[in-house]
């Protein structure tokens, strides 16, 4: 084949899958979307329930856990949460903007007696107050023995109280888009996780999908925040974007929702970040991504 047929057999091709693409795209429900993928990585599939580890199953199904966070689990799907995050019996880790504590006494339960959880909130204002009291409660709990609370505000220099390069994970969920919305001082908490994290050391974000393109403008009206906007956010610090998961996906959502009114039901995008070691080690421990 001459170098001007492959040319043209080329465009050929292209021109074939840009019209594909255009045809799916009129042949979905109106309201639905075509799911975006993450913007340095494929999204990958749900994990199968019978790879789901046992003591995530066994942390999930506890009979001790609370009835409240149980009625959450089929809305949120911890089990995927904690399986594509792969924590583990041992491990270390921060719960950045624990709010209540959901998904720090799911930790706790996990990473065992061998394992730590520093839960960080910053001060609650009056309006969520309860949210604060509810956190407080939690804690108490025998099951938690395992967790250090941290009561630090967002800007803090010394956030995350531990030795650099010793946190397995840290993990954000549901709650990056209110850091953006408040304007929260999130260079310093991504900092401070890139400093706490091991070379190799994952930092994980959940949240609600806002329509591509819209940035951070829906983060306190409609609580959502734009994909490609927060990975462009979290590598400006020195991270990588890893993997991402299908797991939250909603096709349904057309991303007009309040969360709120719609709770586990929106389109949510699961990313994994990693401190890699290169980058870690040029930063030298001294704030890196600041």
């Amino acid at each position: 084949m001459t170098t001007g047929m492959r040319i043209r057999t080329h465009r050929l091709v292209l021109s074939t899958l840009i019209a594909f693409a255009g045809f799916v795209g009129t042949c979905l429900p109106a309201g639905a979307q075509m799911q975006p993928v993450a913007t340095s990585t494929a999204e990958s599939a749900p994990i199968p329930a019978s790879q789901i580890p046992k003591e995530v199953t066994d942390a999930i199904n506890a009979p001790d856990r609370p009835a409240g966070d149980k009625a959450l689990d089929a809305g949120r799907r911890p089990d995927q949460i904690m399986a594509f995050y792969e924590i583990k019996p041992g491990m270390k880790i921060a719960d950045i903007f624990a709010g209540g504590g959901y998904m720090t006494e799911l930790y706790a339960r996990i990473v065992g007696p061998t394992g730590t959880v520093y839960s960080q909130n910053g001060p609650f204002p009056e309006q969520f107050k309860k949210i604060g009291d509810e956190w407080n409660e939690r804690l108490k709990e025998p099951a938690l023995k395992n967790v250090v609370k941290i009561s630090k505000p967002f800007d803090a220099p010394d956030l995350l109280p531990v030795p650099p390069d010793s946190l397995d994970a840290v993990i954000i969920h549901l709650n990056y888009h209110d850091m953006v919305g408040f304007k929260l001082n999130r260079d310093n908490v991504n900092a401070a996780v890139f400093k706490a994290l091991k070379p190799g050391g994952i930092y994980g974000i959940v949240d609600h999908s806002a329509k591509p393109g819209a940035g951070d403008t829906q983060t306190t009206t409609l609580h959502r925040i734009d994909e490609d906007f927060l990975v462009k956010d979290i590598e400006k610090a020195g991270f990588r974007l890893h993997g991402a998961s299908s797991a939250l996906r909603h096709p349904e959502d057309d991303r007009t929702w309040n969360v709120f009114k719609h709770r586990g039901e929106t389109d949510r995008f699961m990313l994994k970040f990693v401190k890699a070691p290169a980058v870690a080690a040029g930063a030298s421990g001294s704030g890196a991504g600041q």
